[in-house]
């Protein structure tokens, strides 16, 4: 693998590999945590651990790629999530108590955080190593479709196998699928452009990232209101995914009917890819970025508000589709807001900061509406989440009445 090509081909098959074994278990994980005995706080807390993994190690762990390579990120990443996947298994199997679980989820954020970045930088550094010519948004275009192609597919068949075995299975398939992806990674991979950075520290690039967090975000008032609002909607939508899982399931009105809840996971993928290509025509709908984000953040409101409150399954399916598709719609425009508004010296340490306080937004919120929803039950638990949302709004009129730069939707935009 020499050729620019071959580098995109590679890349385009790791990324379905990743994003198979990522979905294989999107539609059951929370029914796989219940049935494994937890309540509904254990079973978010479980997940507001994996969130809290990505957290601490999302910015240590890029030091990795940048130091010793992207390659030895990626077969790091790789192999870490296949032990703890493996893990996870066990601790269903033995009912483990809590604090187990929470160590495991703790190693499958961190697994994530190894190559979540590491496959871009090995494509971009190989690309131009290999006097790549083309348009790099093109490669990155059809990896998004792949990527949605493979999160259909492992949404739906997590679902279907789980039916006709047992919810351990989806986790058993996501573990040969994952040392599939650690054995082309092994064989296929070098580190092509690479260049070594090598006073690189974690405890400095945190450092890195909170100083031009504070200059180029907090300290840049349309940035930081936007972001403010980040763990609030970022928070809720996490809950929200995995709690419709059991929720779906009892609007369905049989718990083990676990391919519906594959197919349900598979919808709202969908649902996502149609809301982003519907992004474009918002532009032309709306002036102003922030007019776009505060009517988002009203319909998802509405939206949560509505489910729960709904009890029939296909108006509930419904509710889902257009949520997730809201959701995809309204984003492209948030980042278009947001990096306009980042001197680009700075841009990657604020948003890499942006997604740290969404992530600890998930973190808090998980296991309080999972409390929730042990002690009213689900749709309470959505209503919950719709109040939490809206405390985002106050945030987004702030931001709007900036006026940044980056707010004018202008004429080459629509």
């Amino acid at each position: 693998m020499t050729d620019a090509r071959g580098v995109e081909r590679l890349y385009l098959l790791l990324t379905l590999l990743t994003t198979l074994a990522a979905s294989f278990i999107w539609g059951v994980n929370t029914l796989f945590l219940l049935d494994a005995g937890l309540s509904n706080t254990e079973a978010f807390l479980a997940n507001a651990f994996y969130t809290l993994g990505m957290v601490l190690f999302e910015v240590p762990t890029g030091v990795v790629a940048d130091t010793r390579g992207r390659r030895f990120s990626f077969l790091l990443g790789t192999g870490t999530l296949l032990a703890s996947t493996l893990l996870y298994l066990w601790m269903w199997d033995l009912r483990a108590p809590m604090w187990g679980w929470a160590i495991s989820s703790v190693l499958i954020g961190l697994g994530f955080t190894f190559f979540s970045g590491a496959t871009e930088a090995w494509l971009v550094d190989a690309l131009a190593a290999t006097g790549f010519k083309g348009s790099l948004d093109a490669v990155f275009g059809r990896a998004q479709v792949v990527a949605g192609g493979a999160m259909l597919t492992g949404s739906v068949l997590g679902g279907v196998i789980a039916q006709f075995t047992d919810l351990g299975m989806p986790y058993l398939v996501r573990a040969g699928v994952l040392a599939l992806t650690f054995a082309v990674g092994w064989w296929a991979m070098r580190d092509l452009g690479f260049t070594r950075q090598a006073h690189a520290s974690p405890v400095a690039a945190v450092r890195h990232v909170l100083a031009g967090a504070v200059a180029g975000g907090l300290r840049n008032r349309p940035v930081r209101w936007v972001m403010l609002a980040a763990p609030f909607t970022a928070g809720t939508g996490v809950y929200v995914f995995y709690a419709l899982q059991p929720h779906l399931l009892q609007l369905y009105g049989d718990p083990n009917a676990y391919g519906v809840a594959g197919l349900a996971a598979a919808l709202s993928a969908g649902a996502q890819i149609v809301g982003g290509l519907l992004a474009p025509r918002l532009r032309r709908l709306f002036r102003l970025r922030t007019s776009v984000l505060m009517v988002g953040g009203l319909l998802g409101v509405v939206l949560l508000g509505l489910l729960g409150l709904v009890s029939n399954f296909v108006v509930a399916l419904a509710l889902v589709a257009i949520w997730s598709m809201a959701g995809a719609a309204v984003a492209p425009l948030r980042q278009s807001f947001v990096n306009g508004a980042i001197p680009s010296a700075q841009r990657a340490t604020v948003l890499s900061f942006d997604s740290l306080l969404g992530s600890a937004g998930g973190v808090v919120a998980q296991p309080a509406l999972g409390r929730v929803a042990d002690a009213a039950g689900y749709p309470a638990s959505f209503l919950a989440s719709a109040g939490v949302q809206a405390l985002a709004l106050p945030f987004i009129l702030l931001a709007r009445r900036e006026r940044a730069a980056s707010d004018p939707i202008v004429a080459v935009d629509r």
